[in-house]
């Protein structure tokens, strides 16, 4: 450990060193010295990280969830160690405070689309970086945003009355698309479901699924018929693989039962799972049978059900076909009733905002 021989070890190879630890402890190392803090803006470290870390194990799996009563607070959900705490989302960039208060809006693939007063930020909190989004019009109420990061750069979707507006981080400008506007399922802003290129959505009654093309900005309805007596509808998918079908199936928009259906190769709704009884009459009573609460995501291989009225999440390992209920979380006020917003988060050091 002489310092005379260490001090001349070349950097590349301190590189692949570094990049060779686990994620957690290399973010521990960061306060050591500027170069280490700087190493996660360098796409070569990020590409020797990234390539190390498909070899070890997989990140964390955390589930965030947020409130309106506490925006700049969450509760945090350690899949791994099924323990629970509570964090402070602390923003930092060129034009926000440390402690800039933002409500979180959607999450993809290691980042997270807030909003502040002024702007959307896209923020990795494993970096604890950020960068504003200026809005692309003046007032921007939308009524769905989706946030998309995949290895080659994000995408933001906002839909806006009779306007899309998308966000490109490789041009780093919008692009404003008019003309045709699908009805929107009324699920609190509901997120779209991206698979193959594109956004997928459900509509008001009657209910249908249309889909956005990211690319060139066009509206089109998903020809697939769905399955009968369907009285609400969710998409989940697992990326680019799979595409699922969450519903209640029921008489006069009363769901007697959950059901999970997969879209097959020849484009057709397969049934694979059914929510069990006494599950059921638990999801029905939370509900009350006002389904435009109901929304749902894909998280590390579980499909996730969650209603904006109930801080409990129901979810579904698709590996082991079994279904769960997640307890909410211990330190959750009693008095909070509506308005619980949950998140995937899966720590992604290369997500570069």
């Amino acid at each position: 450990m002489d310092p005379a021989i260490w001090s001349r070890l070349p950097e590349e190879i301190l590189d692949h060193i570094l990049s060779l630890l686990p994620l957690k402890t290399f973010m521990n190392l960061r306060s050591t010295c500027k170069r280490f803090d700087s190493l996660i803006f360098s796409p070569s470290f990020i590409s020797k990280h990234s390539s190390a870390a498909g070899a070890a194990a997989s990140p964390p799996s955390l589930l965030l969830l947020s409130h309106p009563h506490f925006p700049s607070r969450v509760g945090v959900y350690d899949a791994a160690t099924a323990s629970w705490r509570s964090i402070h989302l602390s923003l930092s960039s060129a034009s926000t405070s440390p402690r800039a208060a933002a409500t979180l809006l959607s999450s993809s693939n290691g980042l997270f689309c807030l909003r502040n007063s002024s702007s959307l930020l896209i923020s990795n909190f494993l970096t604890k970086s950020s960068r504003p989004i200026h809005f692309p019009t003046f007032p921007f109420d939308f009524d769905s945003l989706t946030l998309i990061s995949t290895e080659s750069g994000y995408s933001i979707f906002a839909h806006c009355s009779r306007s899309s507006f998308v966000y490109s981080s490789a041009a780093q400008s919008w692009s404003q698309f008019d003309g045709f506007s699908p009805a929107l399922s009324e699920s609190c802003r509901q997120e779209g479901v991206f698979f193959r290129g594109s956004l997928y959505f459900t509509t008001q009654e009657p209910i249908q699924i249309v889909r956005f093309d990211v690319r060139t900005g066009e509206w089109g309805s998903m020809e697939t018929e769905l399955p009968a007596g369907i009285s609400f509808a969710r998409l989940v998918s697992d990326g680019e693989r799979k595409l699922y079908l969450v519903g209640g199936v029921g008489n006069n928009g009363i769901s007697k039962t959950v059901k999970l259906w997969e879209l097959d190769g020849g484009g057709d709704w397969v049934e694979i799972e059914r929510l069990p009884e006494m599950m059921c009459r638990k999801f029905v009573s939370v509900c009350y049978h006002n389904y435009e609460h109901v929304y749902c995501f894909w998280h590390q291989g579980m499909i996730c059900i969650c209603c904006y009225t109930w801080p409990e999440i129901l979810y579904y390992k698709v590996g082991r076909r079994t279904w769960h209920w997640l307890p909410k979380c211990p330190s959750l006020p009693e008095k909070w009733s509506c308005g619980f917003k949950w998140f995937s988060f899966v720590p992604q050091l290369y997500a570069l905002v």
